[in-house]
């Protein structure tokens, strides 16, 4: 009997031993982080915007990459009205602001134009809808700025490459449009200019 248990004892003490030599852990698992908006390629804002002169060849935007750049820590801003006008090689939107500051951004390419706050998927005319948010942003009774009254979409016929400008509804300090574009999901490129304050978005039209 007593050999039996010394048997038992020895046994259990070399299992214990093997255990603490293997140096084995419980393997960890991560998970990714909830997705954001897309990686974006990151913008300087305040550069001057080339306009280009009659005649002149400007190099069209070549990448769909999602383009972000950071407002300004004083920005107040308003969109105030919203421009097009066609290039060689490329059309423009511009976006002019109100208030203090320079603005910042992320536009992205999206596959629906979803409205902050409500919820609401908004129907937009083109092939692509680009989705553009001004960060700096801020209601007229912050920004001493009049809002955009014009029509909702922004179109000119004479800029075939923008189906249309949707919205620039203010929440939470970002401005969000949607711009219609004609093609499927060409290059594009952003920059802020000032005199006047604006956020601009060049698309190439091929």
């Amino acid at each position: 009997m007593r050999t039996g248990r010394v048997l038992v004892v020895t046994a259990m003490l070399a299992c214990l031993a093997g255990c603490a030599d293997s140096g084995s852990t419980s393997p960890v698992s991560s998970s990714p982080a909830n997705p954001g908006p897309p990686s974006a390629q990151a913008g300087t804002p305040g550069l001057p915007v080339p306009i280009p002169l009659p005649g002149e060849q400007m190099p069209a935007p070549d990448d769909t990459v999602p383009k972000q750049a950071e407002a300004s820590p004083d920005a107040m801003l308003t969109v105030t009205d919203i421009r097009m006008s066609r290039h060689a090689g490329f059309d423009r939107v511009e976006y002019f602001l109100g208030g203090p500051g320079t603005p910042g951004w992320s536009v992205w390419y999206t596959g629906r134009a979803v409205q902050d706050g409500s919820g609401r998927e908004l129907d937009v005319a083109g092939e692509s809808v680009l989705e553009v948010r001004i960060t700096g942003s801020a209601y007229p009774f912050d920004s001493g700025a009049a809002p955009y009254a014009g029509p909702d979409p922004a179109v000119d016929p004479a800029v075939p490459g923008v189906a249309g400008v949707y919205r620039t509804t203010v929440f939470e300090g970002i401005t969000q449009s949607f711009i219609g574009v004609a093609a499927d999901e060409p290059g594009f490129t952003v920059t802020s200019a000032a005199m006047p304050n604006r956020l601009v978005v060049d698309i190439a039209t091929g």
